[in-house]
Formats: structure tokens, C-alpha cells, sequence
């Protein structure tokens, strides 16, 4: 996948097109994606994403919005959907008050736009306005076509990234994945915590986590971590370690990563959020919180086989 930061510059012959934020690239993105790679690709077109950083209502609301993926993580996921070409383009007031005709029209003559794809409440454009049909008429203009992709959605409604964001805050993270259709997932270099979990024999490896991820609830989870090419166990805590630290107001990220004794300082780490196990609690002694911890590995071992 060829990767653009703006659409500066960008200068395509022929092109099926899908624009939006695609936060977590979940089940309704990836519906939309299948559709484009595979229509672009049967008729020799090239399959483009526009996407756009930071998340519009960041800029426009002022909103502090957590994201499910950072624009690298989107990246990959899209790469794995066969896209070919990703335009991340800066998102602006400025852009924000471009007519939905102007912006097409540029679209036009910078892509080759052939063929465009949105999804079922999709609009761009000055306050909105460019919806599924004014971007018909505008296609016809223009002349590209516009496909409409209907809505994927569960017993509670369509998928939506909002409705995600708001499960992974509240720890529910298998229900996240479900919608998501992978693992929610969180990745850092490894920093220097206080050494307390080695001095009580449960190293952990303490992950400087991107500002601009949502955090599952604080917590304790069963987690594949990823490093060096390989996979591992690991139980994570997401939080301010009560027990020791109860004043502490920013959550910390420790996992534990079983069977695993190198040392990964400096090393990048993902974190593959599988299922939550309990709430943090403060414990009255070191000996309680102990004897949690290795029930909670146990159960970690228990709901994450090794094949």
C-alpha cells in the first residue's frame, strides 16, 4: 500500500474512492473496503482511501476525542484489507467550509475518480451538505458514480465507532472486538516503571501508550502481547495500583507477560485486549494482593491456550 500525507501532490489516472475517518477500521469499514478493493481491482482501478488527521470533531467541536486506532494502526488495518493507495489528508477549519462541489471537482482532478463508495450516512462538505444525494447529482456532473454501502449493524444497531469507543472505555472489550471484527489493541515502547512488580517476583513490563488511544476501563485483562515477532500470555493491569499508589490520578499500563524472562526495555510492544477479569482493588497486604495476582494468571492460562 502506497501511503500520501496530503493530498498535495497526489496525481492518479483512475480510481475507486471511500472517504472517512475509519476510527478502528470495524466491521461497517471493512464491509465498505471488500466492496472497493474488489470492484476497483476487477475493473483495473486503483482502490483509495481518504482519510483525514486529526478527527474532524477534534477541530471543529473542540471535542478530546480518545481514538481506537492511531493513524499508523489504521494504516495497517486498511494495508490488510488490500487497499492500495492512502491519502491522510490534514484535517482544517479551512476544509471544513469547502463546498462538497469544490471538493469533489478537486478529487476529480487529482485521483481520476471513477467511482466513489460511501457509507449509508456518509456526508462531507460545508455544514454537511454534500449527502448520498447531492453527491449523485455532483457525480453525474463531474462524472464518476456514487455507490451507496448499506449499514452493518448487530442486535443493538449499526456498528459505529462511537458506540466502540464507548466499550472500550467501559473495559468490555470481547464486546469491542465483536463490532470491531479484531482484537482492540494498544502499542508502546517498554519504559521504566518503579520496579515494584520485580521486587514482589511478577516483573511487568510498563507500556508509554499513545495520548491519543482511548484506555479500556482500569482494570485487570487477559491479553496477547506481541514483541519481537512472537506471541505471548500476559496479564495486564490498566491503573493507579491502589494498593501501593492510591493517590495516583493517571492510569499506568503493566503487563505481566507469562512464561517470558528477557529483557524488552526500549522495545515495542502490542497489547491485544481479549477479555476483561476483574476491577482494580486495593488489598490490605502485599500477601492478599499476591495471591490475586496468581489467581489471576492462572485464569489468563486458562482462557488464553497455547496450541
Amino acid at each position: 500500500m502506497h501511503r500520501y500525507t496530503s493530498l498535495d501532490g497526489v496525481e492518479l489516472q483512475d480510481s475507486w474512492l471511500t472517504i472517512g475517518v475509519f476510527d478502528g477500521v470495524h466491521r461497517g469499514h471493512q464491509q465498505i473496503m471488500n466492496r472497493l478493493t474488489a470492484g476497483a481491482h476487477a475493473a483495473g482501478a486503483s482502490a483509495v482511501v481518504l482519510t483525514f488527521q486529526p478527527h474532524p470533531a477534534v477541530v471543529l467541536g473542540g471535542r478530546d476525542i480518545r481514538c481506537l486506532t492511531t493513524a499508523e494502526e489504521r494504516a495497517e488495518l486498511l494495508a490488510a484489507c488490500g487497499i492500495d493507495i492512502l491519502i491522510t489528508e490534514p484535517f482544517t477549519r479551512e476544509l471544513s467550509q469547502v463546498t462538497a462541489q469544490d471538493f469533489m471537482q478537486q478529487l476529480k482532478t487529482r485521483l481520476g475518480l471513477r467511482h466513489l463508495l460511501i457509507g449509508y450516512d456518509f456526508a462531507l462538505g460545508h455544514e454537511r451538505e454534500g449527502n448520498a444525494s447531492r453527491l449523485a447529482v455532483i457525480g453525474r456532473d463531474l462524472g464518476f458514480g456514487v455507490e451507496i454501502v448499506d449499514k452493518v449493524g448487530d442486535e443493538s444497531g449499526a456498528i459505529s465507532s462511537t458506540e466502540i469507543r464507548k466499550l472500550v472505555s467501559l473495559g468490555q472489550v470481547a464486546e469491542a472486538a465483536n463490532l470491531l471484527g479484531h482484537t482492540y489493541s494498544l502499542s508502546g515502547l517498554v519504559v521504566h516503571g518503579d520496579g515494584r512488580g520485580r521486587r514482589i517476583n511478577i516483573p511487568t513490563a510498563n507500556l508509554a501508550y499513545s495520548p491519543d488511544k482511548i484506555l479500556p476501563a482500569n482494570g485487570i485483562y487477559a491479553c496477547w502481547a506481541l514483541t519481537g515477532g512472537s506471541q505471548y500470555r500476559a496479564a495486564v493491569n490498566i491503573g493507579i495500583n491502589p494498593t501501593f499508589t492510591p493517590d495516583k490520578s493517571t492510569p499506568n499500563v503493566e503487563a505481566h507477560i507469562l512464561d517470558f524472562d528477557t529483557e524488552i526495555y526500549g522495545r515495542l510492544i502490542r497489547l491485544e485486549f481479549v477479555s476483561r477479569l476483574r476491577d482494580e482493588l486495593r488489598f490490605p497486604s502485599v500477601d492478599g494482593l499476591l495471591t490475586q495476582i496468581h489467581a489471576d494468571i492462572d485464569q489468563v492460562r486458562a482462557l488464553l491456550p497455547i496450541p
